[in-house]
């Protein structure tokens, strides 16, 4: 199971999640025949694209505005639990929480497919 939230960043600020049980490949971006779809900007259509192989996922930039993780631009990374990735530099930002116990410790958040950010 992989879960992406919304980070806002105005605090207390009910986020979104999206959580996801059996796909192997999750694609976010503009576009509406994504998995996740993000209206900003910044966000590409196809942005970023997460794969899974066996119980161990990554990232792959597709975004002409770069994907970053710990402020560093990344083309491909593997995915750590409670990572955060920024879309562009000054984009929406998302965590992604990977396992069953994905909420505890995690604010009370509100299912959506769709988020209008930026």
């Amino acid at each position: 199971m992989i879960t992406l939230i919304l980070v806002h960043r105005i605090p207390n600020l009910p986020t979104q999640s999206w959580t996801f049980e059996d796909e192997s490949v999750i694609r976010i971006g503009r576009s509406s025949d994504n998995h996740v779809i993000i209206h900003s900007a910044v966000v590409s259509r196809y942005h970023v694209e997460l794969q899974r192989k066996g119980c161990k996922w990554k990232i792959l930039n597709l975004g002409g505005n770069g994907t970053y993780s710990d402020e560093n631009l990344i083309t491909q990374a593997p995915v750590v639990d409670g990572m955060l990735l920024r879309l562009a530099r000054s984009g929406p930002q998302l965590q992604i929480k990977v396992g069953a116990n994905v909420f505890k410790n995690t604010p009370k958040i509100l299912p959506a497919k769709e988020v209008l950010a930026g």
